[in-house]
């Protein structure tokens, strides 16, 4: 088949990662794949295919990148198969002519809590474009909210890249990562808080952050790692025996499931889309949403009580590596796009 992803823009996200991966397996399965990438203007977008500029993150991608001033339709090549993967170009695949080949939409988040005006961002969930996502919690909220149903393909963990690995001898601390992002429904400001309370009791604790730039306040961080190499990061998850997520509401959250890879333990808010790995007392201890204090209890627990710590990390490594795993994702978007065409 000849299949065109259109992605927003190539850098390193969770999300993103979660399209180039597709694109990039489903190349080596033989497919002809185009990723549609729009640049701001006429000569950017020239000048970037002429350096075949791509996402250089991620070693040895295989699939054309093709960049575009927008996404307009006499810019999108032909194919068998295009692939909206986000709200901003889900009108562009709506609109696209039929030489473009059959229309799916790859719905990572429900959009509409934080990105865009509403109004916008819920219309292109109305497009008859057959839909994919990610979690579970998505899927209901399409087909509640909007009457559509929609395939469920929940992204999983690169192995290669997310693995417990040896993080050196241990030394009696109990650290805990946190990813740290300016948005507000990241929810870094509660996480601070569950930490700091547990701390005032803890005093074995420590907070590890980390995440793509350095937080422009001062916030209490006993350490900070800034934009650290992909190839770092299951140090990084491997090194802290608990993972915190205190985001309110999350897609899926990738984050959460690459600690999980690496033996970390989660604590985690009920954010919607870790429901398909989340197994309050099985897999992780989950807070009630936006709960602060019930996080730094579910947080105090998990520090508390090394035998559930290891259970937790335990269970949660072998859940994420059975239940979900690449061939099988893959191998279920490649059918899902030849039924398209029934």
């Amino acid at each position: 088949m000849r299949i065109t992803f259109t992605c927003p823009h190539v850098r390193i996200a969770g999300g993103v990662r979660a399209i180039l991966t597709y694109a990039d397996r489903l190349s080596g399965r033989g497919h002809e794949v185009t990723v549609v990438v729009p640049a701001r203007d006429v000569p950017r977008a020239w000048w970037r295919n002429i350096r075949r500029a791509g996402p250089d993150w991620i070693p040895g991608f295989t699939p054309r990148v093709l960049w575009t001033p927008g996404l307009q339709a006499e810019t999108l090549p032909a194919g068998d198969v295009i692939v909206a993967t986000a709200w901003q170009t889900a009108e562009a695949v709506n609109a696209a002519p039929a030489r473009c080949g059959r229309k799916f939409y790859l719905i990572q988040h429900y959009e509409s809590l934080y990105h865009g005006r509403p109004d916008e961002v819920n219309r292109t969930y109305t497009y008859p474009l057959r839909k994919m996502v990610i979690s579970t919690w998505l899927k209901e909220i399409m087909r509640e909210k909007f009457r559509s149903e929609a395939e469920l393909l929940v992204t999983p963990v690169e192995p290669a890249l997310f693995s417990r690995v040896d993080s050196g001898p241990a030394d009696g601390l109990v650290r805990v990562l946190m990813l740290h992002h300016d948005y507000a429904w990241k929810g870094a400001a509660d996480g601070l808080e569950a930490v700091r309370r547990v701390k005032a009791r803890r005093s074995e604790v420590r907070l590890v952050g980390f995440g793509v730039k350095r937080p422009k306040r001062g916030e209490a961080y006993d350490e900070y790692h800034e934009n650290l190499p992909q190839g770092r990061l299951a140090w990084l998850y491997s090194r802290c025996p608990i993972y915190l997520c205190p985001s309110w509401d999350e897609g899926l959250g990738m984050p959460s499931m690459e600690a999980l890879a690496c033996g970390a333990a989660l604590v985690t808010y009920d954010n919607g889309g870790c429901r398909d790995y989340a197994l309050d007392g099985q897999t992780a201890l989950v807070a009630r949403r936006r709960d602060v204090a019930h996080l730094a209890e579910r947080l105090e627990l998990a520090v508390c009580d090394p035998g559930l710590r290891a259970k937790l990390a335990r269970e949660g490594m072998a859940y994420i590596k059975r239940e979900f795993d690449w061939e099988r994702a893959v191998a279920k978007m490649e059918a899902f796009f030849r039924a398209g065409s029934s």
